[in-house]
């Protein structure tokens, strides 16, 4: 049976079919007999780097597993669980975590293994919150990897390329709400002046702009309902009266709620319902984090761009992540911000605008977000990740038979 395609339809997968074990034991049998494997997660992937010359490897039907060690701050889960069930099982509880992605509907093992994230000066990635991981390694056993562990750092952001992970311990904390604030009609050269106080104006901030005019059209303010309210203009960008979409000409319903109701953290820090489909679902994306200290710098060569750019996007999202120290990490060693683009679905159009884009985002060293679409060369990735060999010699060592190698691995970091 064929493998189908990934979640935007823009990628249909080569490999032969999809395996779905219900036990661990099942995936060590399946790794232990395979030639080439890859894990497939929620299929929110917009290149490559899920597919397998050989089969793939979901671990939705393992057990469900969503459990609190209150003494050591940590939920155990299951890794195929998508963040919206994680996050609605860990509020029952009475727990949260730190940030979550615009998206509930990915799966935890996925978002870790590419580096996605959130928002906040102070929210780090989603996998910074990770604190332990299981995985299945290319001989098929089973391997335990925790924060005291020299390679840790190296197994997290792991583009799949370990092994098959099955179970991921996170840090949580005790629940709180937000509430969600959007604003409008910000000039760009306002939010270049004020980028670090708009960003920093609550504990998760993103501006969204379509690049047709120097504006940012909306600035969405998520605020933990402990921390005081933003002020009735923000530099003089005004409160919407309705719910919007990021996409301002679709309807708001599969958006969380704004106009400040207050809400548990997991309904309102994603920007999408769990309900509904998210962002505008027929799209393509690409992503570049870079240093936070070349922001106004970066918006601006961007801005220089905006000809070419508008035309195909139909948003651009801001963000700002905290610092890490993983390895793969895109903001690993630096406060980072990232440079969102959602195009319309026009795969040519896109990649053939895309080198003009990296090009002007060089200067500041800007990572691609590995699971979107991105045209970056495998030897500038090596100069943009410095511990890139120590992940590949790690890959050396866990895939000895290159069971979880593929196109995409030997394309961007195996290359040479």
């Amino acid at each position: 049976m064929s493998a189908g395609t990934n979640w935007a339809g823009n990628y249909a997968f080569r490999a032969a079919r999809v395996l779905r074990p219900r036990t661990v034991d099942e995936v060590q049998e399946l790794v232990g007999g395979a030639d080439r494997l890859r894990a497939l997660g929620t299929r929110h992937c917009f290149n490559d780097l899920a597919d397998s010359a050989g089969d793939l490897l979901s671990v939705e039907e393992l057990p469900v597993e969503v459990s609190v060690d209150a003494a050591r701050g940590v939920a155990m889960v299951s890794a195929g669980t998508p963040y919206g069930i994680l996050g609605t099982e860990l509020q029952r509880q009475g727990y949260a975590l730190p940030n979550l992605a615009s998206l509930p509907h990915i799966s935890v093992a996925g978002a870790i293994a590419t580096g996605t994230h959130g928002s906040g000066v102070r929210n780090r990635s989603l996998a910074a919150a990770v604190t332990a991981l299981e995985l299945v390694d290319g001989t098929g056993a089973l391997r335990r990897f925790s924060a005291e562990d020299r390679d840790f750092p190296g197994t997290v952001v792991s583009l799949g390329a370990l092994g098959i992970v099955t179970r991921v311990e996170l840090a949580v904390e005790p629940t709180f709400e937000v509430a969600q604030h959007v604003f409008e009609a910000m000039p760009l050269a306002v939010a270049l002046e004020h980028f670090d106080e708009v960003m920093g104006a609550a504990y998760s901030v993103s501006m969204f702009t379509t690049w047709a005019r120097p504006e940012i059209e909306q600035i969405w303010v998520k605020r933990r309902t402990d921390q005081p309210a933003p002020p009735p203009d923000l530099f003089g960008a005004l409160p919407a009266e309705v719910d919007r979409h990021p996409i301002k000409s679709m309807p708001a319903l599969n958006s969380t709620p704004q106009l400040g109701r207050p809400g548990p953290w997991l309904d309102r820090l994603p920007h999408f319902r769990l309900e509904f489909t998210p962002s505008a679902g027929d799209e393509l994306q690409t992503e570049y984090l870079l240093p936070r200290r070349h922001a106004a710098d970066a918006l601006t060569a961007v801005a220089g761009l905006a000809d070419r750019l508008a035309p195909l996007l139909q948003v651009s999202e801001v963000r700002t992540i905290a610092a890490d120290d993983l390895w793969l990490s895109m903001s690993s060693g630096a406060d980072a911000v990232a440079l969102h683009f959602t195009w319309v679905p026009d795969g040519a159009a896109v990649r053939e605008v895309l080198p003009a884009l990296e090009a002007a985002l060089a200067p500041f060293d800007a990572r691609p977000h590995w699971g979107k679409v991105f045209t970056t060369s495998a030897d500038r990735l090596r100069e943009l990740y410095p511990r890139l060999p120590d992940f590949v010699a790690l890959v050396e060592r866990l895939d000895p038979r290159g069971v979880f190698r593929n196109e995409y691995l030997e394309r961007t970091i195996l290359a040479g």
